[in-house]
């Protein structure tokens, strides 16, 4: 990449940035490919080879090559996520300051989900994580994500941030991810420097100061606000910084770090407020700014939502239902439409006030519908921490024989064993099969295939 591809004035400015090193920069984009780093599942212990671990990050590893993730079933059943080393440093703060006790997390502006997954590793089960997306058509893949993760204290809805002052003072901390100017990602999506601008760097400053804006009621008093962009422009991030002290009053949080990383610590020029700055060169990542605050103004309640849905109990179905989860005890078990579904006991006050006032579109994990006297289980149980393996049969598969599962072509195994079955690879559920007399059922979800055919070696 020669530097001259970069867009019209943007290095002229970013020299006015706090720790811009223009050599060290340009080197990066022109010299150095983007770093390939995954972040390990803390709920899913797998044997997966990594290299040396993001500085920040306990879970996250750079790899030495980029592998075909497409053709790895560890990827799919959730194992690990391929996340950019930078980003890690949200999960990073949110360890910094969670306290002990239960905590309401919102992700704002979460998909594809990579940062959704980042906090839920860093939560208990006694604590809720809300993933928000804005726009519908991406609210697919954020679910599939958290899917693959595997915990059932998660809630994904689709809603604008303006319908989150539904619910003031819900949340102790918000993560806004915010859409923004891209220029963080130019060494990864060289075609973003196509879309650069000053003036929509300008408009995203404006969009920024919106969702903030619309979200600043939905945090309690004392709770953390999480703010991050993959821009490198002022005005997204000092200058928001600046706006939040000034027009709510908000506290900035110093968040220590080790000079050792690379990253560049600043401060806004009004207000002082505590920024942290990734650029390549001096990090082993991509472009990131982060910075947490606290909000000090009083928030109103809430409320609460009692369900008074007075259904009658299918207590036949519920008994088939909680068989097959490890800790039925510990479950809220509820139905949306024919489907049995189940959260942390601990959130069912919230998942019916959230129920009442959002548009939620995934929560905690599907379990299947009851036949008869049978369950026909969906494939979130199958890749869930919950379901009870004990008493589920199991069947593991090869290599060759997962990814033709994953591509949901026929299978041909030698077994005895008949039912409903979880494939595993490596002790990693991939999905369910129905075993019978004399063929597979294969029942991995058709939207989720492998549709590319593996390379030959």
């Amino acid at each position: 990449m020669e530097t001259t591809q970069f867009p019209p004035k943007f290095l002229e400015l970013l020299d006015s940035e706090p720790g811009f090193n223009r050599e060290s920069f340009v080197d990066a984009h022109q010299k150095t490919p983007a770093p390939t780093t995954i972040r390990l599942n803390p709920f899913k212990k797998a044997d997966i080879k990594t290299g040396n671990q993001v500085p920040w990050s306990a879970d996250g590893f750079y790899l030495d090559a980029r592998p075909s993730f497409t053709f790895d079933p560890l990827f799919h059943a959730g194992a690990y996520y391929v996340q950019e080393a930078s980003s890690m440093f949200i999960g990073y703060i949110l360890q910094q300051i969670k306290q002990q006790e239960p905590v309401k997390i919102l992700d704002l502006c979460a998909a594809p989900g990579g940062k959704s997954t980042l906090l839920n590793s860093a939560m208990t089960t006694e604590d809720l994580l809300v993933a928000n997306e804005i726009i519908k058509t991406r609210v697919p893949i954020l679910a599939d994500n958290l899917t693959r993760w595997g915990m059932a204290n998660t809630i994904v809805t689709n809603n604008d941030p303006k319908d989150f002052e539904r619910l003031p003072g819900f949340f102790d901390i918000v993560l806004v991810d915010a859409p923004c100017s891209g220029s963080g990602m130019f060494r990864k999506d060289p075609e973003a420097m196509t879309e650069w601008s000053e003036a929509n760097v300008n408009l995203c400053h404006q969009r920024q100061e919106r969702i903030l804006a619309d979200v600043y009621p939905a945090l309690k008093e004392d709770g953390y606000l999480i703010y991050s962009t993959c821009s490198y422009s002022h005005q997204e991030n000092e200058n928001i910084l600046d706006w939040l002290c000034q027009t709510f009053n908000m506290e900035s949080i110093r968040i220590p770090i080790n000079n050792d990383w690379g990253i560049v610590e600043t401060q806004s020029a009004l207000k002082h407020a505590w920024g942290y700055r990734f650029y390549p060169g001096k990090v082993q990542g991509e472009g990131l700014f982060a910075a947490c605050l606290r909000k000090k103004e009083e928030t109103s309640d809430p409320g609460s939502f009692k369900n008074n849905n007075n259904q009658k109990v299918d207590k036949q179905g519920l008994e088939l239902v909680r068989s097959y989860i490890a800790t039925p005890e510990k479950f809220y078990f509820f139905k949306v439409n024919d489907d049995w579904l189940a959260i942390n006991n601990v959130h069912k006050e919230s998942l019916n006030l959230l129920a009442h006032r959002l548009y939620i579109k995934k929560s905690g994990v599907r379990i299947g519908k009851v036949a008869g006297r049978d369950v026909v289980p969906d494939h979130e149980l199958a890749l869930s921490t919950i379901v009870n393996k004990d008493v589920i049969l199991q069947t593991p598969l090869d290599y060759n024989q997962a990814i033709q599962y994953l591509r949901r072509d026929n299978l041909t195994i030698d077994t005895a064993d008949k039912g409903w079955s979880l494939m595993t690879y490596e002790g990693q559920a991939l999905g369910w099969a129905k075993l019978l007399p004399n063929r597979i059922n294969n029942y991995y979800p058709k939207e989720l295939r492998i549709l590319s055919q593996p390379a030959k070696s």
